[in-house]
């Protein structure tokens, strides 16, 4: 009928001024975006531009510096003249860490000076090497604990040697007779090709111990063998347990903290979650004089108890909580906890707390890790400190990456040592003879130049094994770690079947044995859930799940909560009683 059809055309009329409408308002919408993006364009177009014409007046710059003086005296005077107005006054860069001069001779450093973009935030010290020789002649203004010190600064005796190659001739060649021989390899890592995406579009945001992950993402360790692994480098702290000088005791504990991220260059790879309850001991008593376990005390959050017992004169204790994030691009690895270390002899007691890990390119190109943050080491006991700093990656940087530096101070603040290196490679110190405030940054802040002596190596990376690129970048220590051991706890990461079987190239058993394994953790989660609902509306006490060989207690130095060892484990062992561990496999 005609009033069906006018009806109909109304309707029809409407709808298109509200699309009209509708489009409309998009409309504006995205011409504000366009134009939002195109003013950030323009931005980022002068924004290149300037660091192009700074780069060019740095390049500049450096072709046009003079040469440094040949010795500590001239260097001592030309700073307070030319050399600071043409060298340090010019600069919205920094300095590269060291200017090294080797008795009287001219330093090719102009060569190798590397600058910063102005973008990147600039040392809080520079540091200049002179020659202990001109030192001891031209000390006269500097305190007499310096100079004694210098005298014992001897350049050729190192801090740090090697005791061992990664190679299976050097290893039978070590001093220490080891107790039995240890594995040199394990079976090469399968390519199993994986739509990675399809699992990660699902996980961005959440908690990365909370997403269930194949096997195709872990290398196969548990993170209680990869909190072990902190341990690969303990004759930093036998060295440190003999130093009388608690400075120089500091520098090895120091080199110590970032050796410990060695083995985490090319470990991309995810180690297993470990059960609750789950424990790894690695008893090396007889071979390097120490013995250490790790036990699971908690699953939400994920935390982890460790302790080290050494007869070189240390101990050393942690708690550490992992908190990650999956962002899309990146993945964040957070650990939360102290980290204790105690010498028996002199009772020197040290903390820190571990940086922040990055893990880069997680969809789309080559998964790289980064550390980055701060490491504050205080020694309770004399109140002196360390920090080092972990410079993060930089793609304007023009200095070398994974750089790591470090000043130890005294109670009064009062710099003895210069840490430097990269926590991938090497680790240097230089004592400290001299300082002075002289120039100032891009950002109007003032500079600390110290004179010190040449550096000598406190510590540097074990070369990985042959073929390690096939076996998950493992380092020596690493392959050992899942090795099978005797009359260890029935909990021990070592029976684990799913990492066992990845271990051996199984994954698709791996897979439904690790599923097994979780879905076996959640049902014993709800049992015990059960039970204290039951117990509360009974009106009696539930105790909360409690950890074997760890419990809870206060620090009396830090006032923190922590779980420490409380003993028995190395007892229940010897008598091959494991009546208190827990069936988790």
């Amino acid at each position: 009928s005609p009033t069906w059809k006018r009806l109909t055309t109304e309707q029809q009329d409407q709808a298109c001024r509200d699309f009209l409408e509708l489009a409309e308002t998009h409309s504006r919408k995205w011409q504000r975006a366009l134009q939002y993006e195109r003013e950030q364009r323009l931005r980022l177009e002068e924004t290149i531009e300037q660091l192009a014409k700074q780069h060019n007046s740095l390049e500049r710059a450096c072709r046009g510096a003079p040469a440094l003086p040949s010795s500590s005296t001239e260097l001592s005077n030309a700073s307070k003249g030319s050399w600071t107005d043409s060298w340090l006054g010019k600069r919205s860069h920094c300095l590269k860490a060291r200017t090294r001069l080797v008795k009287g001779e001219t330093s090719d450093e102009d060569e190798e000076t590397e600058y910063f973009d102005a973008m990147e935030s600039a040392p809080d010290f520079i540091t200049v090497t002179t020659d202990p020789v001109e030192h001891r002649r031209t000390g006269s203004n500097v305190s007499a604990t310096s100079s004694e010190q210098t005298e014992t600064w001897n350049l050729d005796s190192q801090g740090f040697e090697l005791p061992h190659h990664a190679s299976s001739s050097a290893s039978a060649s070590r001093s220490v007779k080891l107790n039995r021989k240890r594995r040199t390899h394990i079976p090469e890592k399968p390519n199993y090709s994986l739509n990675l995406w399809s699992i990660m579009k699902n996980c961005i945001g959440k908690e990365l111990s909370k997403i269930p992950m194949p096997v195709n993402f872990n290398e196969p360790l548990s993170m209680l063998q990869r909190l072990t692994e902190d341990l690969e480098y303990h004759e930093l702290l036998d060295k440190a347990a003999q130093c009388e000088n608690p400075a120089e005791q500091m520098c090895y504990v120091a080199a110590f903290s970032v050796s410990s991220y060695s083995t985490t260059i090319h470990r991309t790879a995810k180690p297993f979650n470990p059960l609750l309850g789950e424990t790894f001991e690695l008893d090396r008593l007889v071979e390097s004089g120490f013995r250490s376990l790790c036990e699971q005390v908690s699953h939400h959050p994920p935390a982890a108890a460790h302790h080290v017992y050494s007869k070189c004169g240390w101990t050393l204790w942690q708690e550490i909580t992992i908190a990650s994030k999956f962002r899309g691009k990146y993945l964040s690895i957070m650990p939360l906890g102290a980290i204790h270390l105690q010498f028996h002899s002199g009772r020197n007691h040290y903390m820190w707390r571990k940086v922040t890990s990055t893990v880069h390119n997680i969809i789309v190109g080559k998964l790289w890790i980064d550390q980055s943050g701060d490491i504050d080491i205080i020694n309770f006991k004399t109140k002196d400190k360390c920090q080092l700093k972990f410079s993060p990656y930089s793609y304007f940087s023009r200095d070398c990456a994974r750089k790591v530096t470090g000043v130890v101070t005294d109670r009064e603040g009062k710099a003895n040592y210069i840490l430097s290196g990269t926590w991938d490679e090497k680790m240097e110190f230089a004592k400290v003879v001299q300082s002075s405030q002289d120039g100032t940054s891009c950002e109007g802040k003032q500079k600390t130049v110290y004179q010190t002596l040449p550096p000598k190596v406190l510590w540097r990376k074990y070369p990985l094994p042959d073929n390690a690129e096939n076996m998950y970048y493992f380092s020596e220590l690493a392959l050992t770690l899942n090795e099978k051991e005797s009359m260890t706890a029935p909990t021990d990461s070592r029976l684990r079947p799913d990492q066992r079987l990845m271990e051996n190239g199984d994954w698709e058993e791996a897979n439904v044995e690790k599923q097994r394994l979780e879905e076996k953790q959640r049902a014993t989660r709800r049992l015990r859930e059960a039970e204290a609902v039951k117990a509360l509306e009974e009106g009696r006490d539930c105790d909360a799940y409690k950890p074997v060989w760890f419990q809870k207690k206060e620090d009396p130095i830090t006032g923190e909560e922590m779980y420490v060892y409380k003993g028995g484990y190395w007892e229940s062992k010897e008598a091959q009683d494991w009546n208190l561990c827990p069936d988790i496999y």
